[in-house]
């Protein structure tokens, strides 16, 4: 009895070697297509005074296989306007996404979500700015 439970355990573990041994090829297999990395997700400008035009460049990263190509960035927002890279971003090199952000108008705590449209194997992506606007002194 022993001696097939301890066949059986070597029978599992080599198997379960097998399949964690696929599991990492699988991973290490480039993306098929394009595909969009950004640094971050989320930037946060802090406290700004009601008035204040501030700027952060999202750095954008194609670790697919394909040119990533970004046909469009839209905001929710006139406050928010977008520039970005328009040429295609070739695999495993960088590209930009700027946001300005124009606090005049705006008070209090800000949230903006921006849509990014490309050709990526996920062809739209969310990145989000937020600011603590305080009122002009």
């Amino acid at each position: 009895m022993k001696t097939k439970l301890s066949f059986l355990l070597i029978v599992l573990i080599a198997q379960f070697s097998q399949i964690h041994a696929q599991n990492e090829k699988a991973t290490e297999k480039k993306q098929e297509g394009p595909n969009i990395v950004l640094a971050e997700q989320t930037f946060d400008f802090g406290d700004i005074t009601q008035g204040d035009k501030v700027t952060h460049s999202f750095k954008v990263t194609n670790t697919g296989n394909t040119p990533l190509i970004i046909s469009n960035v839209l905001t929710t927002c006139g406050c928010t306007a977008p520039n970005y890279t328009s040429e295609p971003i070739l695999p495993d090199q960088e590209g930009k996404i700027e946001i300005a952000f124009d606090s005049r108008g705006k008070s209090g705590i800000q949230n903006k979500i921006i849509t990014i449209i490309s050709n990526a194997v996920t062809p739209q992506t969310k990145i989000k700015i937020s600011a603590n606007v305080l009122p002009k002194n």
